[in-house]
Order: C-alpha cells, then structure tokens, then sequence
C-alpha cells in the first residue's frame, strides 16, 4: 500500500476513538500487550518520562522534549491526537516518523492485526515503541492518550511520572467525581519511581494520588514555580502555561543529577518550542490583523482558562469566535462559561463524534448567544474575517479537531 492507502486502511479497520468515542477505549492492556510482544517488547530497557493529566500534557511533554533536544539528546515524543498529519503523533526532535516506517509497520503487524483487532490507538502505540527503538532514541517523552491507568501508554517502566491536572472531562470512561478520575491518572506512577505532581491541582485529588504514590513506594514531588526568566522566554503564550511550566521545571530538578542541564540550553529551548518539537494548536497566534488565535482547551476547566484570556485581550475590542464541539462532550457547563459580547460562527467539526451545528446552535441561542451556523469551517472562518475589524478578535476552538480543521485549510 501507498501511505495515503495505508493510513485510509488504519482509519476504517480499526476503532478510533476521534471517531466513534467510547466504544474505541479497551479496559485492559490485553491488546497493547499482545501487539508489543509480536514486535518483541521494544519499549523495554529505554528511558521514559509519562506524562498524563486532563489538560497541560501536550505541553508539558512538548516542553521536556524540547529541553532534551536542546541538550543534544536524540529524544522521541509520542501525543495525541494530530492535528492535520498522522505523523505528528510521533517524533524524534522535532522531525515526525517517515511515510515509509508507517507503511512497513503496518505491513509487517497485518498478521497480529487480523489475530488481536487492536483499537488505532493501540496501533499507533505500537508504532512509536518500534519506531523509537529502531532510531536508538536516547529517551522517550510519552504523553497518555486517555486516563492513565488502562491506557495503552501505561506498558512502559517510566523514570518519571508526571499528573499535570485533574479536572472534568471523559466522565463516561473514567468516572463522574474528581477522586475518580485522579485514581484513574495515578495509575501511570511506578513502584519507586518519583511522581510530579502540579500543586493546583484539586486537593480531594492530591489526596488520591498520594495515597497511591505512598502505596508503592513512589516518592512524590508538588510543582514549584519555575524561575522568572523561564516564563519570561516562554513562547507559549497561553496564560495556562504557567502552570504546565512550573511542572517541567520540577521535572528537571529531578533529572538533573542524571542529564547535564544548562540554563542556557533550557532558555533556548523554551524560546524555540514549535521548532524544536512542532507543538500547534496552543494559544497560537496565526495572524495579528486582526489578532487570530486558535487553541485546542476543549474541557470545562481549558475553556475557563482561554475565556479568561480572551476577555483581558478583547476589551474595547469585539470578540469573533468560530466554534464547534463533540457531541458526547458535557455542554452545560462549558457553554455556559462562553462569552455574551461575543459573535459565534458555528460549525461541526468533521469527526463522525461531532456535534451537528443545527444542535449546536439551538443550545447556544438558549443562553442568549448571537450566533450563525456553517457548514465547513472555512466558510465559518471567512465569515468572521469579512466581518472583524483590524482591531478585533478572531478565535477558533471548541474542540481539538476544529483547530485541527482550522490548520488544514489552505488558506489561514
């Protein structure tokens, strides 16, 4: 098969969670186990950071990664999902695997495929492990897809765990309560391997995650702010960064006895983000007139962050904003938090578990939201340019596959 054929055989063989939501998610490690010893264990005997969390993971693994690389350490990174190309989802210093590694992979497993009818998630873990070992990789920054605790991920013997936050999202799969779902993500912690921890996180949650942590013997270290000229460099610009910051910057207290840090090297790392890792969709500023941002916080708690934002940058300023979302996301809280000043250009992301825009926009204009509804997301975007101002406010977001759809137009 051509890439483009083996990457439409992926995306209709197998259950994709983008796609089709929970009856995607495997309960158990059964599959990834399999897959992994069919390819003869390649995540064995290689040095990995996990980094789960509700929000901040990609981040925080992009920053670590970014550090590494800086260092001169060959390092892999593995998030999830992409944003305009598969490949995105797996990278060794910025640079994402080849067409033809994908094309083999899937060749050479098709046997273990047809025998185990892994999940694409499963697969694409698979893929990374293999394709990690085969470049020698120094270490691997591996963020969670989904919880932590049955996650395909959660197969791997990390030297450092890492919880960014914990908060409201995917209640269907990892419980409906903040305890629960914390039990959920302290399952990537390790029997004596140290565990970071973000401070903010809710204290009903600190208290499971540290119950887990004393239960194997896993030392567990809170966040600590990161140092001034950290942020100050940061080119994330999202006022969420902090937070994801002050964890890698506990991060490499830890890690520092074994990898040479340089300040120097960190502040060229953190100052050259999208470049050393090709981390998108956070806060990004695709253009300054009008000022155009696109961001992929899609939960109740990542929507509170980039609504606060949004309305320290658009007083005196009207708010343009290009919306979409999944349809088995919880609305009631999120749509609630959006602004009333704003207009809203709605539309549907094109996965099979988005919302329909007519539903979207019912809802919305019951909480007072002017709104009009679109059928792609570039007549959406073009609407709100035609309309906007030089001085305005352009956001895109809602969901990560409507900031995925946003950066795959030709013309942004």
């Amino acid at each position: 098969m051509t890439y483009k054929e083996t990457l439409e055989y992926l995306f209709a063989r197998l259950p994709m969670f983008q796609n089709i939501g929970k009856a995607a998610y495997k309960k158990d490690l059964t599959n990834t186990i399999a897959l992994l010893q069919f390819l003869g264990n390649p995540q064995d005997h290689m040095k990995w950071i996990h980094v789960a969390g509700t929000n901040g993971k990609g981040s925080t693994s992009s920053m670590l990664a970014a550090i590494f690389t800086a260092h001169g350490y060959k390092t892999g990174l593995y998030t999830s999902p992409h944003l305009v190309d598969f490949r995105e989802r797996i990278r060794i210093d910025g640079h994402c695997i080849e067409e033809d590694f994908v094309v083999d992979f899937v060749n050479r497993i098709g046997p273990a495929i047809d025998l185990i009818e892994p999940s694409f998630f499963e697969i694409t873990v698979a893929m990374a492990f293999d394709y990690f070992r085969s470049k020698n990789i120094d270490l691997g920054i591996i963020e969670v897809g989904l919880g932590g605790r049955l996650d395909s991920t959660n197969i791997i013997q990390s030297m450092l765990s890492i919880i960014t936050s914990i908060g409201m999202d995917h209640t269907d799969i990892l419980g409906d309560t903040i305890e629960e779902i914390a039990y959920e993500k302290a399952g990537i912690a390790k029997i004596n391997i140290p565990i970071v921890v973000n401070t903010l996180i809710p204290e009903s949650a600190i208290k499971v995650i540290a119950k887990n942590a004393q239960n194997i013997g896993a030392p567990i270290f809170y966040s600590k702010n990161a140092p001034l000229n950290w942020l100050d460099v940061l080119t994330l610009k999202g006022d969420y960064q902090v937070q994801n910051l002050s964890v890698v910057y506990t991060a490499t207290e830890i890690l520092k006895n074994e990898f040479a840090f340089q300040e120097e090297k960190i502040v060229y790392a953190l100052s050259n983000i999208q470049s050393l890792t090709g981390l998108r969709g956070r806060w990004e500023i695709v253009q300054n007139e009008p000022l155009t941002i696109c961001d992929t916080g899609h939960n109740e708690d990542g929507v509170a962050f980039i609504v606060n934002q949004l309305n320290k940058i658009s007083i005196n300023r009207q708010l343009h904003i290009v919306w979409g979302m999944v349809k088995d996301k919880d609305r009631t809280k999120i749509l609630k938090l959006l602004p009333n000043k704003a207009k809203y250009y709605l539309i549907k992301p094109t996965v099979q578990r988005g919302l329909e825009v007519h539903l979207l926009q019912e809802e919305m204009t019951n909480l007072g939201l002017e709104n009009q509804a679109f059928s792609t997301i570039a007549t959406a975007y073009s609407e709100a340019k035609s309309k906007a101002d030089l001085n305005d406010v352009i956001f895109i977001g809602g969901s990560t596959f409507v900031v995925g759809d946003f950066l795959n137009l030709k013309e942004i």
